[in-house]
């Protein structure tokens, strides 16, 4: 069996959009998810419970199984080899790139790390909804940095009408149009939309927590009792025992839909690869397989969970269906897997993954 790779998520955005409020937030929300932090940057980083104020180098622990440390984008690698060793147990680690940084370089660096036990996370960019628009007036790199995005969070969605609301996310769409769109008030997303959360073994999953009592957050997402734009998304589930053919599901994740940001789970081939079942990873235009022993006595499944904004979940479920294998005349040919094996790590053939 392949050991757990830690996800790392790119949070990037100009000065002021809201990214530490965000982070803040999943920090509040981690409940039993430990989420180690690498903070990009060199001025006061107001994160809850700890400041850094220029110290590169330290880490510091959040006291709720969290980490946070400031580094220099030149050390990334180093910290990542200390954060994601096993005894640290993190499940996420969530890199906060500097307000002036250039997020494509930090995901360059990630999609060359030589560290096994990571994988790419995806490139989240938080825009101002309030100044959008001057933004990309004073930072016309806004639109280049967008085009990279995996997820989009139009932040401070309360404070703008709903015609200019709509208006800055007509535009991130055209900008983005490969991302998913979502709107925030007070950077409040859910942490599901980003990484899988972990719920403690005395939680019940859905039941409110001690920091939703703490910071007063309702069913309805917001807080003090009002209703706030939050993250809202959709999840698309499939299991069935039939093998998914190699080339049809390539052809699905090749034109995988605007809004779908995450695709998890494993994949069975059948024939094609009878020793084996392949753990799939997407996000954004990011792909990965990884192929691993099917678990001795375990049914033969393909199980998979989509992730995404705005998503067709009837039409998604009806192109997963034509990918299954449709009786004995439709087994794959010997040169079927090459397109999944262009994506396995290592593979002479991988190719270069964007953001």
């Amino acid at each position: 069996m392949t050991t757990q790779q830690i996800p790392v998520v790119v949070l990037a955005g100009f000065l002021g959009a809201g990214k530490t409020t965000l982070l803040n937030h999943l920090l509040r929300s981690a409940r039993g998810t430990r989420i180690g932090v690498m903070v990009n940057d060199f001025g006061d980083i107001g994160i809850d419970a700890m400041t850094v104020a220029g110290q590169v180098g330290s880490t510091v622990s959040l006291g709720n199984g969290c980490l946070c440390c400031a580094v220099d984008a030149s050390e990334l690698d180093e910290y990542l080899e200390v954060l994601t060793r096993p005894e640290v147990r993190l499940d996420v680690i969530v890199i906060e790139a500097s307000g002036l940084a250039e997020p494509q370089e930090l995901v360059r660096m990630l999609l060359a790390s030589e560290n096994e036990r990571i994988v790419y996370g995806g490139l989240i960019e938080v825009v101002d909804a309030a100044e959008f628009a001057a933004t990309r007036a004073r930072h016309p790199e806004t639109d280049r940095h967008l085009a990279a995005a995996d997820l989009v969070v139009v932040n401070k969605a309360d404070r703008v009408p709903a015609e200019a609301l709509r208006t800055v996310r007509e535009t991130v769409a055209a900008l983005a149009p490969r991302a998913a769109v979502t709107e925030a008030a007070h950077g409040r997303i859910d942490p599901e939309l980003l990484f899988d959360r972990v719920v403690p073994e005395d939680e019940i999953e859905g039941q409110m927590s001690i920091e939703d009592i703490l910071y007063g957050y309702d069913e309805t997402g917001g807080a003090d009792g009002h209703a706030h734009p939050h993250a809202a998304y959709d999840t698309v589930s499939l299991s069935t025992a039939t093998p998914l053919h190699p080339r049809r599901l390539m052809a699905f994740l090749d034109g995988r839909p605007e809004g779908l940001y995450r695709i998890k789970g494993f994949v069975d081939f059948g024939a094609a690869d009878p020793a084996n079942r392949y753990g799939v990873h997407a996000v954004g235009r990011f792909l990965r397989f990884r192929p691993e022993p099917w678990p001795a006595g375990e049914e033969r499944l393909t199980q998979l969970v989509l992730i995404g904004t705005g998503v067709d979940a009837a039409a998604l479920r009806k192109e997963l269906a034509g990918c299954e294998q449709n009786g004995p005349g439709d087994l794959p040919d010997d040169h079927a897997m090459w397109g999944v094996l262009r994506y396995v790590p290592g593979s002479e053939d991988e190719p270069e993954v964007t953001a």
